[in-house]
C-alpha cells in the first residue's frame, strides 16, 4: 500500500512542546532512579503510537467529518482528523497528508482526556 512511499511522521509546535516537557521529565525521573512512573508510561505510549504511524499512516481511527473541531480546520487546513488513544486516556491527534513520494503523519496534539473533550466540545 505504502511501497515506494517514504512515511514520514513530524509533531507540531505544540505537540512537541508536550513530547518535549515529557522527554524532561522522565529525564528527571531517570537520574532519580525512578523506573516506573505515569510519564514514563505515557512516553512510552507515544513513542510506539509514533513508531505505529511509521509502518502505517492509518493505524489510528479517523474522526468523523461532523466531529472534526474548527480549530483543526482554521489552523491546520484539514479535513482528516486521526486520534490514536495513549495510556492514561491521553490522545494523539494527527492528519495525513501525502503525495506520490511520501507519507507525512502530521501530530497536532497530544494531550489528556479533559482537554480532549474540551477540544472536542464532549461534555
Amino acid at each position: 500500500m505504502f511501497k515506494n512511499r517514504k512515511l514520514i511522521v513530524k509533531l507540531s509546535e505544540k505537540a512537541n512542546e508536550t513530547y518535549e516537557l515529557l522527554l524532561q521529565n522522565v529525564e528527571k525521573e531517570d537520574k532519580k532512579g525512578i523506573n516506573s512512573s505515569f510519564h514514563q508510561t505515557l512516553l512510552r505510549s507515544i513513542e510506539r503510537a509514533i513508531s505505529s504511524l511509521k509502518q502505517n499512516p492509518f493505524s489510528g481511527n479517523q474522526v468523523p467529518k461532523s466531529l472534526i473541531p474548527d480549530k483543526y480546520k482554521r489552523l491546520y487546513d484539514s479535513e482528516n482528523i486521526w486520534r490514536i488513544e495513549l495510556s492514561d486516556f491521553w490522545r494523539l491527534i494527527y492528519t495525513i497528508h501525502g503525495n506520490q513520494l511520501e507519507i507525512i503523519s502530521f501530530i497536532l496534539d497530544i494531550f489528556d482526556h479533559k482537554e480532549y473533550n474540551k477540544i472536542f466540545g464532549y461534555k
